[in-house]
């Protein structure tokens, strides 16, 4: 039991995952499931009282039960004692005013990672403001490679996402050099395949492979496909760089993807057994969002922040290149307005860096969600300054084929300008040789694209 009196009002709450729900900042996805609570005063009560909590009360109360989930009992039995020993002795309130002093810098945070559990990471951000979760995040670094080098510092990478409504090829090719022009692709160039079939994941890969070794771009591909399907095309002996899964906090939740720790380990081995890696072999690319276990009744009664920070110590087992919270795609039923989304992308931002997880985020909405493109500038200004690894590249901030707004290739670059920020080094080279980046950093769009990427534009074009 935990409590905490404000005036003469005295609020109860009778364990572990209750308090964590009611001490979450207001959003529709907990109203909805019943757990949120019920007024300002009973949050910030909730809050006092998880200030609280000894750290080490996570290990032994947990909020999923140990026996009926696989993802609780990974993160039980992996976690690292002696990485935890330093603040094994805090509580939250204490964990959360170390993290923002200087002791706390990015090779103390780097070390103390491994020690913590998801929900440790939940909870301090529950008591955080937004430029607590900032400043923290921007001081942990998570450094991944595979053709070039991700999550350096001063470094903003984005996915190049050329979707098209029906797989077309020509479309696709044309999208993917629009945003080599514009300096996009260094993350990734992913495609959300319309029809997740074999063949068509496999024409893509071929695509995507071809443009990438023609023109020596210093990136990697990814078809957005099951992880099954990967694995599938990998027989086939496709080039696949690395291999895709969406993934939930829950056991429950990631069966409703159709998967579970053991095929999530096979894709991983089949994927590094390619070594098509030059600089790192980092090779998995994660992709979640609040609201996920809710949606597939899967949640345990567990506020959605909580389960989205769990996700991550799924993703964590299998060092990906690559992880992204796709914050406001689910719906405004989970993040109802900009102003949800907002601190819902800085949460996962800041859990996912603390868990030593390379977190981007696909800072979005749908149309039916009470927000707008300028909530979007704001999320990814934030962001920028708390240190993101990447975002996203679309053509117009408009999925053609998912139907929801994100972030442009124009938006990156306000991003780098306003921010300092640069692409990865590998690919920044790049752009300089094709004459899209000055060797000083600064970079203007093409009036004309360069020759070799011209000419290919041009055969598409007569196709």
């Amino acid at each position: 039991m935990y409590s905490h009196q404000v005036g003469a009002e005295l609020f109860r709450f009778p364990d572990l995952r209750t308090l964590m729900a009611r001490a979450t900042p207001l959003r529709s996805g907990d109203q909805l499931a019943g757990i949120a609570a019920a007024t300002d005063v009973e949050r910030a009560a909730a809050q006092a009282a998880l200030a609280d909590v000894p750290l080490k009360t996570f290990l032994s109360e947990v909020v999923v039960p140990y026996e009926a989930d696989e993802v609780t009992r990974l993160i039980i039995d992996t976690h690292d004692k002696a990485a935890f020993a330093p603040v094994s002795h805090m509580t939250v309130g204490d964990f959360r005013d170390w993290l923002l002093s200087d002791a706390a810098d990015s090779a103390a945070l780097a070390a103390l990672a491994p020690g913590l559990t998801p929900e440790m990471a939940a909870a301090v951000s529950k008591l955080c403001r937004a430029q607590d979760l900032i400043l923290i995040a921007s001081k942990c670094r998570v450094v991944t490679t595979f053709r070039n080098t991700l999550g350096l510092e001063k470094r903003l990478a984005t996915r190049l996402q050329p979707n098209h409504p029906t797989d077309d090829l020509r479309g696709i090719a044309a999208s993917t050099f629009d945003g080599l022009m514009y300096g996009s692709g260094d993350a990734v160039i992913g495609i959300n395949p319309a029809t997740d079939n074999l063949h068509a994941t496999v024409e893509l890969l071929h695509l995507l492979d071809e443009v990438i070794q023609e023109y020596a771009i210093p990136t990697q591909s990814c078809v957005l496909s099951h992880v099954t399907n990967t694995m599938a095309a990998i027989e086939e002996g496709a080039p696949v760089d690395l291999t895709f899964q969406s993934l939930a906090g829950t056991e429950a939740a990631n069966t409703s993807f159709g998967i579970n720790l053991d095929i999530l380990t096979e894709g991983h081995e089949a994927t590094q057994s390619l070594k098509r890696g030059t600089v790192g072999q980092n090779c998995m690319y994660f992709e979640t969002g609040q609201g996920s276990c809710l949606s597939a009744d899967a949640h345990h009664g567990v506020d959605q922040q909580t389960l989205e920070a769990r996700a991550y110590a799924v993703a964590r087992k299998y060092e990906p290149l690559l992880v992204n919270t796709v914050v406001g795609f689910i719906g405004p039923e989970y993040l109802y307005d900009g102003r949800q989304i907002i601190r819902a992308g800085l949460e996962d931002h800041f859990c996912g860096k603390l868990l030593g997880v390379p977190m981007g985020c696909d800072i979005c909405y749908t149309n039916h969600a009470e927000a707008d493109q300028n909530d979007m500038d704001m999320l990814l200004t934030l962001l920028g300054a708390a240190g993101i690894n990447y975002i996203m590249g679309i053509p117009g901030s408009d999925d053609v084929m998912l139907s929801y707004q994100t972030t442009s290739f124009h938006d990156a670059l306000y991003a780098r300008r306003v921010l300092g920020l640069r692409p990865a080094p590998e690919f920044e080279e790049w752009l300089d040789k094709m004459g899209l980046m000055a060797s000083d950093g600064a970079f203007s769009p093409a009036s004309q694209p360069p020759a070799a990427l011209s000419k290919r534009m041009s055969l598409l074009e007569a196709q």
